[in-house]
């Protein structure tokens, strides 16, 4: 495999997201990157994204892509998990993929989001204890005691998985994304949650409850009902996108509001809504950074590029949530008080979006409002550019986040 000179090679250790953010924004709206040895276009701008991800040339069928039909790329590069995920609705498209969304549409209902709003509530709560009891004498991790086990916890309810495998699942997971994790291991934790998953779901089709997991199952409309294969492959995709999501989503909020202590005023006296902060942090400062990843089935042409029949496409959200031409001058800014809508793709655009996006945004206005609610001094612990990312090539990740509760 060779990557063109003018290429964007995109760090597996995240070690200066904020430059190669800068980088991708400085170059072509279709530039040429490399993931990990292998070459690929990304997409960097919002207006050729959105035209991309409603182009039925570009697909999401693995054989498709040129690399993998010649053997060049195999299960031993560390991402193939990301993209051969077995099949579910993240990995079809067309019809197959209408079929499988509205299976999960059907699981996922606005009445769902609203009858588990009282719990995510009553977990917010008490994960805010837990927080307080051990930041009492000094420096607590956010994400450790708040941020990370409250949208397992979510996701964990909505699926009917006991609380004491959550943290099984947080480790599987975090293990599953590192950029250090050997990739024999890595392989041997997805045929592990593929167990896992498919028991939960075997066990749900014998004694089926009031969760996620048993209207997959049972869901009616949209033709054949899912397979055991297919039930697996929508949930071990929605608890990987679903919690990690909002573990960034909630933690990028809190690191932009503290660095803007003015703005986070105009929050806490109520001239800014909680609403504007979520969309703002998710344009500014994606929660997914590049996303895996579609093929073309014949040459496509976006602009002067020529993306050839063959080769693989990734969408760089955090680039695209700072594009100028969509968002002005002041793109790479964080302003909660920019005119609302924000127009940001964050959870996608056509087909594939992301089914999950209102829990999200919901999870995310509650944590936020009750967070500062109860600690509306708090501080970071170190200094901001000592936060270090996690070495995860699609995710916005921190390894920590120590903060002082009370100033």
């Amino acid at each position: 495999m060779t990557c063109p000179h003018a290429t964007v090679v995109i760090d597996p250790m995240v070690q200066d997201l904020d430059g190669e953010t800068e980088q991708l924004c400085r170059a072509e709206p279709l530039t040429r990157i490399e993931l990990l040895g292998v070459p690929a276009w990304t997409v960097t701008r919002h207006a050729e994204a959105r035209q991309l991800l409603v182009d039925n040339r570009l697909v999401k069928n693995l054989d498709a892509w040129g690399l993998w039909r010649s053997g060049e790329v195999t299960h031993e590069w560390p991402l193939i998990g990301m993209i051969d995920a077995g099949r579910s609705m993240f990995t079809v498209d067309g019809e197959e993929h209408r079929r499988l969304r509205t299976k999960t549409s059907q699981a996922l209902t606005p009445r769902r989001l609203e009858a588990v709003r009282p719990d995510i509530e009553r977990f917010t709560e008490e994960l805010l204890d837990a927080l307080a009891e051990q930041g009492r004498d000094g420096v607590v991790d956010l994400k450790a005691v708040f941020a990370q086990p409250l949208p397992m916890r979510v996701v964990g309810l909505l699926m009917g998985v006991d609380r004491s495998l959550h943290p099984m699942l947080t480790r599987q997971y975090k293990a599953f994304f590192s950029m250090l994790t050997p990739q024999e291991e890595r392989l041997a934790l997805l045929a592990e949650l593929d167990v896992f998953y498919a028991e939960l779901v075997r066990e749900k089709t014998a004694r089926p409850t009031d969760d996620l997991t048993s209207a997959l199952i049972t869901a009616e409309e949209g033709g054949e009902p899912l397979t055991e294969e297919e039930v697996v492959g929508n949930l071990k995709a929605m608890v990987a996108a679903g919690h990690e999501t909002t573990i960034g989503l909630i933690l990028n909020a809190v690191r932009a509001l503290l660095a803007h202590p003015d703005q986070l005023e105009k929050v806490l006296e109520g001239e800014v809504s909680w609403e504007s902060v979520v969309e703002e942090t998710l344009r500014w400062d994606t929660p997914t950074t590049h996303l895996l990843m579609r093929f073309a089935t014949e040459d496509v042409q976006v602009g002067e590029q020529t993306i050839a029949a063959g080769e693989g496409v990734v969408i760089s959200y955090r680039a695209i949530g700072r594009d100028t031409a969509q968002h002005g001058e002041d793109a790479d800014a964080f302003d909660v008080t920019r005119p609302a809508p924000i127009r940001h793709m964050t959870f996608g655009h056509g087909p594939h979006i992301c089914p999950g996006a209102a829990l999200s945004r919901v999870e995310a206005g509650i944590a936020l409002r009750a967070l500062f609610g109860r600690f509306p001094d708090m501080k970071l612990a170190i200094p901001d550019d000592e936060i270090r990312k996690l070495p995860v090539m699609t995710q916005n990740d921190m390894e920590a986040f120590p903060v002082l509760l009370h100033g």
